[in-house]
This record gives structure tokens, C-alpha cells and sequence, in this order.
């Protein structure tokens, strides 16, 4: 004698298939959840332009700025902030254009260019540079650690190598600027002012 199976309601069979996925953890959404940024941060050099003109230049007295490395919370377009000596978060809603390594790059450039130092862009120049500018981008963050004075700090550790490539000059530069509130744009703001101090600070060096 042939038994049937009993067919399996559609519905019922859904739903057992969800209970065994969510066994095994959440599903992957791609996207995630957070919201798309109303708008997206950048940094901008606030030393003036220099003119733009066909010249020759001697290789020896140009500069390649290269993109600063960064530490692990820099790599990402979040904004981090630091809540406590061991604590970190990101603050919601602020998302970089780029990476912010790469904005200060930019930034690095035009105020070193703005002094009369010819500088070259590695996305753009295959000559050999006289000088070579590396360094690391420490520190790019929102502290909150004192309520009472919340500021952003950068920080970057600069490398000077010549055409050897051996380093001959290393230091470190420091700048932290006020927030007036914790919206995006003001930190943004505020970041900017404290990146253009640290740029000058390098183009100062370096013109030395």
C-alpha cells in the first residue's frame, strides 16, 4: 500500500525557513541601515592659490606630497570621537567626501604650493621629485572628553626624505580648534581651521 505524503503549506514552510535563518544569526542587508547623509564633509585650503603659469623648475627644489598613512579609526569616511582615553565613537551623521587622509593630502599641497614650492602629485607625476614629503596622519578627531571645552584635534607626523629617499627630517605637528556645537558642519568647520594650521605649520618647515 502507497502512503502520500502530506503536502506542506506554503505559509508554514516560510515561516519554519525564517526560524532556521534566524537560528543561525541576522541576515546580511546590504547598505545596512543608517540613512544617507544629507551632505558630505571636505576640507578646503585656505592659503591662496598660487598663479598658474607655464615655467620651468629645477626637479631638485620640488616637493612630493604623498597621501599621509592613518591608523585604523581614520580608515573610513566616518568622523571619530573620542569619548574617553579608551573609549571611541564615530559621530552620527558626519560622512567625509573622502577619506579624511586624502583630504589633508590636498589640503598639505595647496598651502605648501601657495609658499612658491613647486610641488608634484603623485596621481598625476611620474617625474623624480627633489624632495619627498610622507608622513602619518595621527590624529583627526572630534574630543569630547571635557564637556566643558570640546575641541578637534589633528595631529601629523612628518617625514622629509631627499632624493635618496632616506629620511633627514622628522617631526610632529599639533593643532586643536573650539566646536561650537557638535552638528557635522561645525565640526567639519572646525577640523578645517585645525588641518590649514598643521598644513601651514609643514609649509613653514619645509620652505625653511
Amino acid at each position: 500500500m502507497i502512503r502520500r505524503r502530506p503536502s506542506l503549506d506554503l505559509p508554514a514552510a516560510v515561516a519554519a525557513a525564517a526560524f532556521v535563518l534566524s537560528a543561525c544569526g541576522p541576515l546580511v542587508q546590504i547598505g545596512g541601515n543608517a540613512k544617507t547623509p544629507a551632505s558630505l564633509l571636505a576640507l578646503r585650503a585656505t592659503a591662496a592659490p598660487p598663479p598658474v603659469t607655464a615655467t620651468t623648475t629645477d626637479p631638485r627644489a620640488t616637493v612630493l606630497v604623498l597621501v599621509p598613512a592613518v591608523p585604523g579609526t581614520l580608515q573610513t569616511l566616518r568622523l571619530p570621537v573620542l569619548v574617553t582615553d579608551t573609549s571611541i565613537e564615530y559621530l552620527t551623521g558626519a560622512s567625509w567626501a573622502e577619506q579624511p587622509n586624502r583630504e589633508f593630502q590636498r589640503v598639505l599641497a595647496d598651502t605648501i604650493a601657495a609658499r612658491g614650492i613647486p610641488v608634484l602629485d603623485p596621481r598625476q607625476s611620474t617625474a623624480a621629485s627633489g624632495r619627498t614629503l610622507s608622513g602619518t596622519l595621527q590624529d583627526f578627531t572630534l574630543d569630547v572628553r571635557n564637556p566643558a571645552a570640546v575641541v578637534v584635534r589633528v595631529r601629523y607626523d612628518a617625514a622629509l626624505t631627499g632624493v635618496d629617499k632616506v629620511p633627514f627630517a622628522i617631526r610632529r605637528f599639533d593643532a586643536s580648534a573650539p566646536v561650537a556645537t557638535q552638528n557635522p558642519a561645525d565640526v567639519a568647520v572646525a577640523l578645517n581651521t585645525a588641518a590649514n594650521s598643521v598644513a601651514a605649520d609643514v609649509a613653514t618647515w619645509i620652505a625653511r
